[in-house]
């Protein structure tokens, strides 16, 4: 997380449907790389670039299991990804509290 009212790292759209795609898991169910693809619009290439962040931000974890064709990604939101998320969402709320 970081000290910003809204975390730069979320407030990007398409980060910002990547982890709420994936906060609406149960805690420990994973997406396969495919259907995140699929749920959240953005090319293969793109969304690797937006995981990569957010894993190197301790937000999610990933599992790659196989190796060449048959390799399949799989991918959580972890307990910290969670709370800068609630984090997220409670600064948004308090900025349009005052609407």
């Amino acid at each position: 997380m970081t000290d910003d009212p809204l975390d730069p790292l979320i407030h990007v759209p398409a980060r910002l449907r990547i982890v709420a795609t994936l906060a609406a898991l149960q805690e420990g169910d994973t997406l396969s790389f495919t259907r995140l693809q699929d749920m959240v619009g953005l090319t293969p290439g793109n969304l690797i670039v937006h995981l990569r962040k957010l894993a190197e931000a301790g937000y999610l974890s990933s599992e790659k299991n196989g190796n060449g064709a048959g390799s399949r990604t799989s991918v959580a939101l972890t307990s910290r990804g969670r709370a800068a998320l609630d984090a997220y969402l409670h600064t948004l709320r308090d900025l349009l509290g005052d609407l």
